[in-house]
């Protein structure tokens, strides 16, 4: 029969033991995990510093667009991050697994069984990761671009870049709404805000009016346009108009285009639009029901 003084020394060398083991394997385990995650946090402070650093010295006015070589520089922060916190939670699990004792060299065999099924069963996360290699290194398009993403099926995606990983991009569209698109779905990638945009506006004019007058007045509303210190900041060259882009039964449409900064074609095109009519209308040229054509952007 097992007496008190009995249980009472197995209780006391079970807890001797678990001190033992506390104090020694435990411990040491305990602060690979706590090292572990005070690394992460210091990979992830060190490298957000650098982007905002990067953002700050590339920003440009109050625009979302960045300099080409920042939006390049803080995608690869993305990338040197999560390979660095992966390096660390594979180095740490190693130690760890040392410390409990399991032998590291047993589960080669198991681990190659497992790698395998999770490669068949993980192709398309595979497939996204060496998409967003390739995004990233190509310089397709980068932090705060305008981009238009054709998908897999025919799908498109279209908005602002948020965020570039290796496995995914989210973009903000004109709603706020926030898009998650896996990289190895893209299958075209239109980059509207690379090195310079484009505001086009078409201009609808009754078909009675003076073709020359018109583009002279364009000309000269589009060089006046390039001249105001509201706008000049934005603008590459001079709105200037094309020509003759449509006809109808009753009226013509003249095209004018400017080169603007990235991103900017829709602020240059929306003033423009306003500038341009108040112009035609002041050398009493007749518009389409007076109003001019939608205008689009490049």
């Amino acid at each position: 029969m097992i007496t008190a003084s009995r249980v009472g020394v197995v209780v006391a060398r079970m807890a001797d033991r678990a001190w033992e083991w506390l104090s020694g394997t435990g411990l040491a385990v305990a602060l690979w995990i706590i090292g572990a995650m005070l690394v992460v946090r210091f990979i992830s402070w060190l490298t957000e510093w650098f982007e905002h650093r990067v953002a700050r010295q590339a920003r440009v006015a109050d625009a979302i667009v960045l300099a080409e070589a920042a939006k390049h520089r803080r995608a690869v922060l993305q990338v040197v991050r999560w390979v660095l916190v992966c390096l660390v939670v594979f180095v740490a699990s190693l130690r760890i697994l040392g410390l409990l004792g399991v032998p590291v060299s047993g589960l080669v065999g198991p681990g190659a069984v497992i790698g395998a099924a999770l490669g068949f069963g993980a192709q398309r996360v595979v497939q996204d990761v060496l998409a967003g290699f390739f995004v990233i290194t190509e310089k397709q398009y980068g932090y705060g671009d305008l981009v238009r993403l054709v998908l897999t099926g025919g799908a498109s995606a279209e908005g602002h870049v948020e965020d570039i990983t290796l496995r995914a991009t989210r973009l903000r569209s004109p709603d706020g709404e926030l898009i998650t698109v896996p990289n190895g779905q893209v299958v075209e990638a239109v980059n509207r805000s690379r090195d310079w945009a484009r505001a086009v506006v078409d201009i609808e004019v009754a078909d009675n009016t003076d073709r020359a007058k018109v583009d002279d007045t364009l000309t000269n509303s589009g060089e006046a346009f390039y001249t105001d210190p509201r706008y000049a900041p934005l603008l590459l060259d001079a709105p200037s108009p094309l020509g003759v882009t449509g006809m109808d039964a009753d009226t013509y449409t003249v095209r004018v285009v400017a080169r603007t900064q990235p991103g900017k074609q829709f602020e240059v095109s929306r003033a423009l639009r306003g500038h341009l009519i108040d112009d035609l209308r002041a050398e009493n040229i007749g518009l389409h029901n007076g109003n001019p054509g939608l205008g689009a952007v490049e």
